[in-house]
């Protein structure tokens, strides 16, 4: 088994879903006793938020890129950035380990590819609805088109993601307004919707949403997990 590195922290409450889901992945895939062999970085949100306000994303770059680094040499084989909107600066953590690094957006590609979706509603901050790393991505290596909800549902999403999930709030008013938004997706044609933050799918059940969810926090454990036995077999 392949130790991996988690960048996590941003936020906490939606890391903790991630040590769970890749312990729960190994144990499923090893049996027995087996559980993951990880290791944690875990930065403080408060200064990687205020980057992010300020439009500093080199600055943030450089906090992450240096966390990342001292997870390869504390013995991490591989990175995982535990967070979707970071994934804007992934080419500097890229840069400055040498590990390989896994993405959110390809895992993501890969789940909804595999599915046959070409045209899927995308949930997240305002960074990651609006701006061109996320869904670039999609569109240039898997010609997956995403659809976004108009900009006042855009800042009330991004507003509730930092205001209350991330705080660990949990309300059903936001419930019923996200799933709300993903009807009117459907509505402009979604064949899907990507939870694009990894603390909406501790909000909204999938089982509610009228389109198949592709949740990245599930998607990108399941790919640390698959990563992490690539070469391995059970003992």
């Amino acid at each position: 088994m392949k130790t991996i590195g988690l960048l996590g922290g941003m936020s906490w409450e939606s890391t903790i879903p991630y040590y769970r889901l890749i312990n729960e992945g190994i144990k499923q895939q090893l049996g027995g006793l087996h559980s993951a062999s990880l290791l944690l970085h875990s930065v403080d949100f408060h200064d990687i938020e205020v980057c992010q306000r300020r439009g500093e994303w080199d600055k943030a770059g450089d906090i992450l890129a240096q966390a990342a680094q001292g997870l390869q040499q504390a013995g991490a084989e591989g990175i995982v950035l535990c967070t979707n909107t970071m994934h804007k600066i992934a080419h500097v953590i890229e840069s400055r380990c040498s590990l390989p690094f896994l993405h959110i957006a390809d895992a993501t590609g890969r789940a909804i590819a595999r599915q046959g979706l070409h045209r899927v509603a995308l949930l997240g901050t305002r960074y990651t609805m609006e701006q061109d790393f996320y869904r670039g991505r999609l569109e240039q290596q898997f010609a997956i088109e995403t659809i976004v909800p108009e900009a006042d549902d855009r800042a009330r999403i991004n507003q509730v993601i930092f205001d209350e999930l991330c705080q660990g709030t949990f309300t059903d008013a936001s419930r019923h307004y996200y799933l709300q938004v993903i009807e009117q997706l459907a509505a402009q044609g979604a064949q899907g919707v990507i939870f694009g933050c990894t603390e909406i799918g501790l909000l909204v059940p999938q089982t509610q949403s009228a389109l198949p969810v592709f949740d990245t926090t599930a998607i990108h454990a399941t790919d640390a997990v698959s990563f992490m036995l690539s070469s391995s077999a059970p003992e």
